[in-house]
């Protein structure tokens, strides 16, 4: 396992949901927006948001997207690629688009317009993490959970190259020589 040093622990990461939860649905125009999930990043957070909404009197409807502009090492190629588009019709319906970290932006920003051009009713964007550090596109997301360092982050569904996906807490990868 690699080192890395503990960022946000479980009962954190569970707060801040049901917190995030609460204001998207007091924002959300009807009770049964569409959850779009980013793969595989954001896979945990979307189902933990999803009970979330649930538990409020929330019933979305949950599609995914692959998409992807990391290679096999720990950094971003730039460019961004769609394996996967949704299923769902999204035209005239609430539309919340999910990942796990909006970094560069790139991402966030492409699959943002991609759907926007479907012609949802009401199209938000929601991250776990966000990296102002890193962002190379001005974008920003309407619903965050936490701020983080530039770090190679893990756990709750974010990995390096394979490792710390299942870690239930959030994680900086530490570099060699780093101390936590």
């Amino acid at each position: 396992m690699l080192n890395h040093r503990v960022l946000f622990d479980e009962q954190t990461i569970a707060a801040r949901v049901q917190e995030l939860a609460r204001v998207i649905a007091r924002d959300l125009p009807e009770p049964t927006p569409v959850l779009i999930g980013m793969l595989t990043g954001a896979f945990i957070f979307l189902a933990d948001l999803v009970r979330a909404l649930g538990r409020l009197g929330i019933e979305p409807q949950v599609d995914f997207m692959a998409v992807s502009h990391y290679g096999p090492l720990v950094a971003s190629s730039g460019l961004v690629q769609i394996y996967k588009d949704r299923a769902v019709e999204i035209k005239g319906r609430p539309v919340l688009l999910v990942d796990d970290i909006l970094d560069s932006g790139q991402t966030l920003s492409m699959v943002r317009d991609h759907l926007a051009a479907r012609g949802p009713s009401w199209l938000r964007t929601c991250v776990l993490l966000d990296k102002p550090s890193r962002r190379e596109i001005a974008i920003s997301a309407d619903y965050i959970g936490f701020e983080v360092p530039n770090a190679w982050i893990i756990g709750y569904g974010m990995d390096a190259s394979g490792e710390g996906r299942a870690l239930p807490y959030v994680a900086s990868v530490e570099r060699k020589g780093e101390q936590g």
